[in-house]
């Protein structure tokens, strides 16, 4: 590689919601930004041929737990969140406070920046508002849930969104690299990081693997952003021990009733919802493309139903599992549930059943388990600073795999204002060590 490819002021692994934030806002004060993003950049087309080994690939984007329950993450530029459902909770503001990191301030900002509403009367799907008025008839605190949609461009009964939306009506994180690419940042795909190169203990840039052949990248600032399961895999190859454990990872089930006028079978998912928050469960509506519902139909071998999809109301249940298992060095996953955690899904589906029977549903069934968004596995307190710096000066992280305690939500906006600050710090701290200063150290 010639020495002026190498003149970054930052190196990034992976372009999911963390990486794209950091590469955005550094980018935008004039930093030279490289991100290294292990998956393609292909324009998305919301087709299933083009999802499959972005987020379906068995060993790659799906992993099967010791339990059989399947947990998918996107391999691609924007990471998950170009299939997740566009759904905002709010950060734990709270918790994070007390491991010393405030993100009162980044939140304001995201809430200013992005769309962050709920949906319209208009692009409520059929199934979103069936939930959620038999939810209320029944005394549950249903209400809309607020997603980052650009509504004035999404297409009512459109199923494409869990295949990467083409409208481009959905926000991704592919938003903020394509801002970071105008502002100058560089990004290379295809690109797997293996490792963190490192020097005296400090981060000196990073090995990656592309087109057959091992490459080096410096950078005085080093950010690993390849999301929970990525992210621990690199910093054990690094040589920090102890990170990968002790994890969370939302599982979630549906159950399904056939309600007469329950529309089409497409629409926006998790349009509204209802949040247990002590009991750590979160119904939501969750209309999904026929290809899923049918392969999680024949997971239960519910052959009968493979054929039935309009007027079919799916309800999810994602409980908030504790604390346990471990990421493999092959990146695989092993964590098997808990009794609290198999208990919150019962009560889930008993309360999901109860709202579909008050809708006037039949042919009641239940889905087999899933995961999704696994965090947890480098811990702020635990194996971060409250600027969620590694113990190897200048090396950072910034997913979901830093959140200190189990959350049980989605954690985009968690993670965007997360960013935000880390790429403050990064900004504020001093910079003697400069790109120039680690170049010469490789050309001396």
């Amino acid at each position: 590689m010639d020495p002026k490819d190498n003149e970054y002021d930052v190196v990034i692994a992976g372009s999911g919601p963390g990486g794209a934030t950091v590469a955005r806002e550094l980018s935008q004060k004039g930093k030279k930004v490289l991100i290294l993003e292990w998956g393609g950049n292909d324009p998305v087309k919301g087709s299933l041929v083009q999802a499959y080994p972005q987020i379906f690939m068995p060993g790659k984007s799906l992993l099967i737990t010791g339990q059989l329950l399947g947990m998918v993450r996107g391999i691609t530029t924007g990471g998950s969140s170009l299939f997740y459902c566009a759904t905002a909770f709010d950060p734990p503001v709270a918790m994070l406070k007390s491991y010393g990191v405030d993100i009162t301030d980044e939140v304001r900002e995201v809430r200013a920046e992005l769309p962050l509403n709920p949906l319209s009367d208009e692009l409520m799907s059929p199934a979103g508002m069936l939930f959620m008025e038999s939810a209320l008839d029944l005394g549950y605190n249903a209400r809309k849930l607020n997603k980052f949609i650009y509504q004035e461009k999404c297409k009512k009964d459109c199923d494409r969104c869990s295949y990467g939306c083409p409208e481009g009506a959905k926000w991704t994180a592919r938003n903020f690299v394509e801002e970071a690419m105008e502002n100058g940042a560089k990004m290379i795909n295809h690109a797997r990081v293996d490792k963190v190169i490192v020097e005296n203990n400090k981060a000196m840039g990073l090995q990656y693997r592309h087109g057959g052949t091992c490459h080096n990248v410096y950078a005085p600032q080093v950010i690993v952003a390849a999301g929970g399961i990525g992210s621990p895999q690199i910093l054990r190859n690094t040589g920090i021990e102890g990170v990968g454990r002790d994890f969370f990872f939302d599982p979630l089930c549906f159950v399904y009733g056939t309600v007469k006028n329950g529309g089409s079978g497409k629409g926006i998912q998790m349009c509204a919802g209802i949040h247990f928050a002590e009991e750590g469960i979160v119904m939501t509506d969750f209309n999904m493309t026929r290809m899923l519902k049918t392969l999680l139909d024949l997971e239960v071998f519910r052959f009968g139903q493979v054929f039935n999809y309009a007027n079919v109301v799916p309800i999810m249940i994602k409980v908030r599992d504790g604390l346990g298992g471990h990421i493999t060095d092959a990146g695989w996953v092993w964590k098997p549930l808990r009794p609290s955690d198999k208990h919150k899904l019962r009560t889930g589906r008993k309360h999901a059943q109860r709202i579909l029977k008050n809708m006037g549903a039949t042919d009641i069934y239940n889905s087999w388990l899933l995961a999704a968004h696994p965090g947890g596995t480098v811990k702020i307190g635990e194996h971060l600073d409250p600027q969620l710096q590694t113990r190897i000066k200048n090396l950072y992280v910034c997913d979901c795999s830093v959140i200190p305690e189990e959350l049980g939500l989605p954690p985009t906006f968690t993670i965007l204002s997360l960013g935000k600050r880390l790429a403050k710090h990064l900004m504020s701290t001093d910079e003697s060590y400069t790109a120039e200063a680690v170049l010469e150290t490789q050309t001396v």
